[in-house]
């Protein structure tokens, strides 16, 4: 089963802040990048391999502040 999560992501600006994130996001196991523009990233995720506060921690250990949104 999947769940949709949206962060909101202060600190991207470009197209490569954009690709940095879906990098990251796509390491955490259990998740699924959906969309992410500048300041924001949907992604599906497997409650049972992730949780949204892992999700967040592997973008802000990038350098961006993520929080989910709700």
């Amino acid at each position: 089963m999947s769940t949709s999560l949206t962060l909101k992501i202060d600190g991207m600006h470009c197209g490569a802040c954009v690709r940095r994130v879906t990098a990251a996001l796509s390491k955490v196991p259990g998740v699924v990048v959906k969309d992410v523009q500048v300041g924001r990233a949907e992604v599906g995720f497997d409650p049972g391999q992730s949780a949204p506060a892992a999700i967040a921690a592997a973008v802000s250990s990038i350098g961006f502040n993520a929080t989910p949104e709700s």
